[in-house]
């Protein structure tokens, strides 16, 4: 038997690494949006703004379109979800699933008013565009520059 030297920093090394490790693969499959809550499913989104409209597009593979829906509510866009998981494998064995399921929901606060009865929704290839138009009162007005 031979004595193995205790080296009390190593050990305390050692240990916050597999702790860190251990938690940083727990919340790999989560993000926190901006409502607070933890939702297994998050789409990414872009959004832009035009002269006219704000444009945001989402991506939602898988997703039926009826699992969708989107609303505006205190000058948030919230839109939910469920991404419904595939239960078709009877004659196979699951050996791996990475994709993720669940219900989701984004919420995006939005910088001025919009013309809520003319907001356009398109789903198409797994992707959710919204065309938000913006109200005329926040439509940006270019002022001309004279040169004498």
């Amino acid at each position: 038997m031979s004595l193995i030297r205790w080296k009390p920093a190593e050990v305390q090394s050692r240990f916050k690494n597999e702790f860190d490790r251990l938690f940083d693969s727990f919340f790999d499959n989560f993000e926190f949006g901006r409502s607070n809550e933890l939702f297994p499913v998050s789409p990414k989104a872009d959004i832009e703004e035009t002269d006219n409209n704000y444009v945001v597009n989402l991506d939602l593979p898988g997703i039926d379109k009826k699992d969708l829906k989107i609303h505006l509510e205190n000058g948030n866009l919230i839109i939910k979800g469920e991404k419904k998981q595939q239960k078709d494998y009877k004659d196979s064995n699951m050996i791996c699933s990475e994709r993720s399921y669940g219900s989701f929901q984004r919420v995006f606060s939005l910088p001025s008013e919009v013309k809520s009865g003319e907001i356009d929704a398109e789903y198409k290839d797994g992707v959710l565009k919204i065309s938000l138009p913006k109200a005329e009162e926040v439509k940006r007005n270019e002022i001309q520059i004279k040169v004498k």
